[in-house]
């Protein structure tokens, strides 16, 4: 179902609050088509063409990311912004979906909080994948045990 102009309104001012202002515009173009649940009506997912760009949870209300989704939006987004930074030795294994560990982490946005959409990136800032920061950006640079970002997605993953 083509999205309505208070759809489109409702997942921009999401995207906004969620990952700063004015990145729901480019994120969801007027292009976008709006799915929504056939037993509650309310907004599930976000297509651009045949792209599934964003998921909104109904358990908090926020976007979930896919990978397509998560390019168009560091296009967007001035480095560091909601991005954790592993070295290039771990690549391959989170590019398939292994989790970030803090160990690994060269550097990330430090007013990242636990819990809040991110990008692991390369030190290139190539995505490598999507996921849910488990610490805090400072906690990720200074803890050397642990899982920083829970893989939801990686590149390659299939």
């Amino acid at each position: 179902m083509e999205g309505s102009d208070a759809s489109l309104r409702r997942i921009r001012a999401v995207a906004n609050y969620q990952f700063g202002a004015d990145v729901g515009a480019v994120l969801f173009p007027k292009s976008v088509l709006i799915v929504h649940s056939k037993r509650t009506g309310r907004i599930r997912h976000i297509y651009l063409g045949k792209a599934l760009l964003a998921t909104l949870k109904p358990k908090d209300g926020f976007l979930s990311l896919t990978i397509e989704g998560a390019r168009k939006l560091l296009s967007a987004l001035p480095f560091p912004r909601l991005r954790v930074v592993m070295r290039d030795d771990v690549a391959e294994f989170i590019l398939r979906g292994g989790d970030a560990f803090a160990r690994h982490v060269v550097q990330t946005d430090t007013t990242l909080r636990a819990g809040e959409e991110v990008f692991v990136v390369s030190p290139e800032d190539e995505l490598l994948a999507v996921g849910k920061a488990l610490l805090t950006g400072k906690e990720m640079v200074a803890f050397k045990r642990g899982v920083a970002v829970r893989v939801r997605r990686g590149v390659r993953e299939r």
